[in-house]
């Protein structure tokens, strides 16, 4: 299908989370575009021109005019490509949660016709689209795969937070079913790509590409997380240590850290699933895992020690996202920080401007303000997320959120100089 052909189809994105929604958007400044997600909440606050995740200022609802918010299937008629921007998280024995995935596949099923594509930019593990999903849509549809209806595979890039890397301006992988179809979800991608396509052989090929970006990154840092507390116990600097061998041409330096969110801390048991499946178990990308899950523990132990001496032991976390300068709250290990502190007895107040205080309640059954008046003792201030709002001259700014002028500051990204905190990773 030729790019001016391309520009003719209608669109339909299913899911309007951190990666759909921007996605949608984009696409509807060229393609009559439907977005469509379950929840009724989202879809109106969108019909009313507002991003519930604080991710798009609402002068971008107004400049785009093809575009329909919707929770109703019906709408999911007349559609010539659909688009799946699902979660797809893992459970709690840190297995692959494939419902929603399999529950959007089940949806658009009904809904495909001859010729219809169906893209997945959902993070899966190599061969997931082609023996999970396209089984899915042959029974809902009764259509046959690659004879009527074909599929793409497209991983997502969106960073939450990031207004420089926005999704027109990071390149795209793409790939498909068949050559034909390949080549259509290239030029499809191409139309609103202004950094570029990468076409893959293969949708495998496209699914383990985007699996092993994240795996890459999540490896890396567990390494300067095991670095941190080798170098803690050797009372020497982590943040000087890596400056120091950052002075070789190819040294590649990254920082150590809490690591959350929905893609890094999970994406590596997608491909450790597939390996297992296949008889063979993952030494080095299940060790990082461990190393970067056990860090709350850890910060936890540092922070308890430190402060064993003060009689009321009250703690404040600054931030409770799972990266600065967002509100996504999702597999945030703050959340499980704050639940080790509470182990050890310790009262725990959260602060972060950026999140809805009625999610975290809902969510987590935690109590977070989004600002601290300074009226309490604290023991220690945590800065666990480098919101901009928190990021100040001087870390003594910080610590007069205490009554307590012995407070311990611990902060945990190092944003201060050395000097400035009483522990940093």
């Amino acid at each position: 299908m030729s790019p001016s052909d391309i520009l003719s189809k209608k669109l339909c994105i299913v899911g309007l989370g951190y990666v759909g929604l921007p996605l949608a958007m984009e696409f509807s400044k060229k393609y009559q575009t439907v977005g469509f997600d379950i929840d009724e909440k989202k879809i109106s606050d969108l019909n009313d021109g507002f991003d519930p995740m604080g991710e798009l200022p609402r002068s971008a609802f107004s400049d785009s005019k093809k575009i329909t918010f919707t929770s109703n299937p019906d709408l999911l008629t007349s559609n010539d490509i659909f688009i799946v921007t699902v979660p797809t998280p893992v459970d709690s024995n840190k297995k692959p949660d494939l419902t929603p995935l399999i529950s959007a596949s089940r949806l658009i099923g009904k809904y495909i016709t001859n010729e219809s594509i169906v893209i997945y930019e959902s993070t899966v593990y190599p061969g997931a689209t082609e023996e999970i999903c396209v089984p899915v849509l042959e029974n809902e549809s009764g259509l046959k795969y690659n004879i009527d209806f074909f599929c793409g595979y497209s991983p997502e890039r969106i960073n939450p937070g990031d207004k420089k890397h926005t999704i027109a301006s990071i390149i795209k992988v793409t790939s498909g079913s068949n050559n034909e179809t390949a080549l259509t979800v290239d030029n499809l991608y191409s139309s609103i790509i202004s950094a570029g396509t990468h076409l893959a052989s293969s949708i495998k090929v496209a699914e383990a590409a985007k699996v092993i970006e994240n795996t890459q990154r999540d490896l890396n840092i567990a390494l300067m997380n095991e670095l941190s507390i080798i170098f803690n116990k050797i009372d020497i600097d982590t943040n000087e240590v890596l400056e120091a061998a950052n002075t070789k041409w190819n040294f590649v330096k990254f920082s150590p850290g809490l690591v959350g969110g929905h893609c890094i801390g999970v994406d590596p048991y997608y491909l450790t699933h597939k390996a297992q499946e296949l008889n063979y178990h993952p030494e080095v990308i299940l060790s990082g895992r461990k190393i970067n899950d056990s860090m709350p523990q850890y910060i936890a132990n540092q922070v308890t020690k430190s402060i064993s001496h003060f009689v009321k032991k009250n703690v404040l976390i600054l931030g409770i996202t799972f990266k600065e300068n967002c509100a996504d709250i999702r597999n945030s290990k703050v959340i499980d920080l704050i639940y080790a502190l509470k182990d050890f007895q310790i009262n725990v107040d959260v602060v972060d401007p950026n999140v809805s205080t009625k999610s975290i309640e809902e969510l987590y059954g935690l109590s977070c303000m989004n600002s601290a008046n300074g009226s309490k003792p604290y023991s220690a201030i945590i800065l666990a997320v480098p919101h901009a709002e928190f990021i100040l001259s001087s870390s003594s700014q910080l610590k007069e959120l205490s009554t307590d002028p012995d407070v311990k500051f611990f902060d945990l990204k190092g944003v201060y100089p050395k000097d400035q905190s009483d522990f940093r990773l």
